[in-house]
């Protein structure tokens, strides 16, 4: 057998790359291609405009059927203000504990799909194994859309994909999806001490928040519900606001940023439709008055949630591969739903490693986690080896 980096080692030179998502990821991505040319790969880098970023595809074995893909992202979100007591980008190995950012969400992962790599460029396989990193993923599912076009287009789909987000190994069939929007209130501004005569639009992003919350207590009521999250309903989340800019100054703009993450089951762009009547509904009685007065919401990011249905064949056989029963549903967004429902490849997360440990100082992954994974990932190659996908 070929001697080969084990999946600590490629770990640690993964974590090595500072690949903030502000920041390049492109040292990251030709390390990897370097290695997976050399193992005999079909390599595909797709650039970003600027060419400090980039998405890679690479294929092992046959490039005339679909074969299972493997799929993680290369950014980490950032290490300021945060209290480390170990080098957040240098690999530190303690009591079984593989600390850095990005060991758990999700290096951990992308360092034992490089090591599958190189177990799968030892025998020929008949069945191909394709390798997905992206950037941009952790500030909104971005930078995956292109690597999207491309296999879009391309003759043969993934027959199926696992996405390496942590989940403790558990196989996990869905996520909500998330969509993140930006509120722009237009009102009139005048003296405070003639506050009346102006319009504040402070005031008019208090209402509209109000009929966010009215919005929100409705689907708790009486809404979709899905017992297998932790929130079993659709949410909506205020996380920003900003408005005037003196205190004697009646406010003529505001601005908040909310977003909705909702349940398969649920249809976001009628919340959102339901939304902008409200606003509607606020600004309507005040144009006699004051014309300007307006209410604006615009998307600015969005992803799909993710849906497999537990009795799916990707299901049983990622199952077949950690030796699972059962199944979970994580909290967080993935770019699983956009590989279901772009390019309609079925899909599951399943990965080393907790969430409870990603975005926190002194992150972590296990080596029993990463162990495991690497022997999920044996297996998944012996049956690719044998055709028995």
């Amino acid at each position: 057998m070929t001697s080969h980096p084990s999946s600590v080692d490629i770990l640690s030179r993964l974590i090595a790359f500072p690949t903030v998502s502000a920041d390049p990821n492109r040292a990251l991505i030709d390390y990897a291609a370097e290695m997976l040319r050399g193992l005999g790969a079909d390599v595909r880098i797709i650039p970003d405009a600027s060419g400090h970023k980039a998405n890679l595809f690479a294929t092992i074995g046959p490039s005339d059927r679909p074969g299972v893909m493997l799929s993680g992202h290369t950014d980490v979100v950032p290490v300021e203000g945060q209290d480390w007591t170990v080098p957040p980008f240098e690999l530190t190995d303690r009591d079984g504990k593989l600390y850095g950012r990005g060991a758990a969400d999700m290096k951990g992962f992308v360092a034992c799909a490089l090591r599958a790599a190189h177990l799968a460029a030892e025998h020929p396989l008949v069945t191909p194994l394709h390798l997905a990193l992206s950037h941009d993923e952790e500030i909104g599912c971005i930078g995956v859309h292109s690597l999207l076009d491309m296999l879009a287009a391309a003759p043969f789909r993934p027959a199926m994909c696992i996405v390496g987000e942590p989940t403790g190994l558990a196989v996990a069939t869905g996520h909500k999806g998330k969509t993140a929007l930006q509120v722009t209130c237009t009102g009139r501004e005048a003296h405070s001490a003639l506050a009346p005569m102006g319009l504040n639009a402070i005031h008019l992003a208090a209402d509209m928040i109000a009929a966010i919350r009215a919005e929100q207590a409705a689907i708790i009521a009486g809404g979709q519900t899905d017992a297998d999250y932790d929130v079993p309903y659709t949410t909506l989340h205020v996380g920003r606001i900003d408005g005037g800019v003196a205190l004697n100054i009646v406010p003529n703009q505001c601005h908040f940023a909310f977003e909705i993450r909702n349940l398969a089951q649920d249809d976001p762009q009628s919340i959102l439709a339901r939304l902008q009547a409200a606003a509607e509904a606020i600004v309507a009685p005040l144009r006699d008055d004051f014309p300007e007065a307006a209410i604006e919401i615009a998307t600015t990011n969005a992803y799909p949630p993710l849906g497999t249905d537990t009795g799916a064949e990707v299901v049983r056989f990622v199952k077949s591969l950690t030796g699972a029963n059962g199944t979970i549903k994580v909290a967080f967004g993935t770019e699983g739903g956009l590989f279901d429902q772009r390019l309609s490849v079925p899909t599951v997360i399943c990965g080393p490693g907790s969430m409870a440990q990603g975005h926190k100082p002194d992150e972590f992954v296990t080596r029993a986690q990463i162990d495991g994974c690497d022997a999920m990932l044996a297996e998944l190659v012996s049956r690719l080896q044998a055709g028995l996908v």
